[in-house]
């Protein structure tokens, strides 16, 4: 099978030859320092340079890594196009919002829409039609930054989730408009060429939010971008919530996406007794990539395997100083394990 077509049987629940061994992209970031130099392509230029981002997606598939391309490589995107101000980082690290857009849930009205038509948004969609040129056997997974994520990186976040019970009308007001945002640009993704949809919400935990407000503030409007936009994934959509997962266990049974990935702290075969209908994606500790022994990387990788995930993946975006030898643990992981 190629790597398409294994991931996109996995996500529909079909038979497979193996494993597949991915890293979505946006905040799963996907890149580390190796490839940049084995590609001479460099962070933080490749951040706003479509040529640039293919290049190193590419260099990371093409040199024995994961098994499909993924953009962008952080999740200031939205954020930056909706007005806020961003810092690029540098080579070691990523993009991060510096600015606010706002104060307030009630001052939403002030937001930019997200124009697909400029600025990175541009980058991340040119980059996309570049890499559905340049090889049509590797999927490549669009990226949105989750609904909750967005809204907090649009205004303080504890100002944010205080007004989430304080403003609820106000706060459902500006979710809407954040979630048709994401959907404007998630579209745009996946007509420039991608196959599969990634949402990643890290601000919209559990731990954070609690059951009641995930159902209230996260649900809706994750299933809202699912389900405008599932015609257009052809390969399916995966949702990844990091943090403890226990609170919110009966919520995930309510997303409509095809698969749910989550950190390392979340057991695996909890997460399968107590989610029934979802493909499971994880969950390799991205500390274990980074800085264990590769002994411990393979045993990690493995446990991971036995435990019955259907995609193995980091679980959640790797460091940039991981080597890509460790990465290459993942991979062969995947392709020799028999259950």
């Amino acid at each position: 099978m190629t790597p398409k077509e294994r991931l996109y049987k996995v996500l529909r629940g079909e038979a497979v030859d193996r494993k597949p061994c991915i890293c979505p992209g946006g905040m799963m970031n996907m890149i580390v320092e190796d490839i940049m130099d084995i590609e001479g392509v460099f962070w933080p230029m490749a951040h706003s340079d479509s040529n640039m981002m293919a290049d190193l997606t590419i260099g990371m598939y093409k040199n024995n890594g994961f098994e499909n391309f993924g953009v962008p490589f952080c999740m200031t995107v939205e954020a930056e196009g909706m007005g806020a101000g961003v810092y690029m980082g540098t080579k070691i690290t990523e993009p991060r919002v510096i600015k606010y857009s706002i104060e307030s849930v009630v001052s939403w009205r002030e937001l930019k829409k997200i124009d697909v038509n400029e600025g990175r948004a541009k980058v991340v969609i040119d980059a996309i039609k570049i890499l559905k040129e340049k090889n049509d056997d590797v999927p490549i997974i669009a990226n949105l930054t989750g609904p909750v994520s967005l809204a907090s990186s649009l205004m303080e976040p504890m100002t944010y989730y205080k007004e989430l019970r304080k403003k609820k009308e106000q706060a459902h007001e500006f979710m809407e408009f954040v979630t048709e945002n994401l959907i404007i640009f998630g579209k745009a993704q996946l007509e420039a060429g991608a196959d599969i949809l990634t949402i990643s919400d890290p601000s919209g935990t559990g731990e954070i939010l609690g059951a009641k407000t995930f159902s209230e503030f996260a649900t809706p409007y994750l299933n809202k971008i699912i389900d405008e936009l599932k015609a257009y994934a052809k390969g399916g959509t995966i949702i990844h919530i990091c943090g403890k997962l226990k609170s919110i266990y009966n919520e995930l049974n309510d997303l409509h996406s095809d698969a749910v990935s989550f950190d390392s702290i979340t057991n695996a075969k909890q997460v399968i007794e107590n989610v029934s209908g979802k493909v499971i994606m994880g969950n390799v500790s991205t500390f274990a990539i980074e800085n264990s022994s590769k002994e411990s990387l393979k045993n990690i990788s493995n446990e991971c395997l036995k435990s019955g995930v259907d995609i193995l993946s980091p679980a959640c975006g790797i460091g940039v100083r991981s080597k890509l030898d460790n990465i290459k643990i993942l991979v062969e992981c995947a392709k020799q394990y028999k259950s």
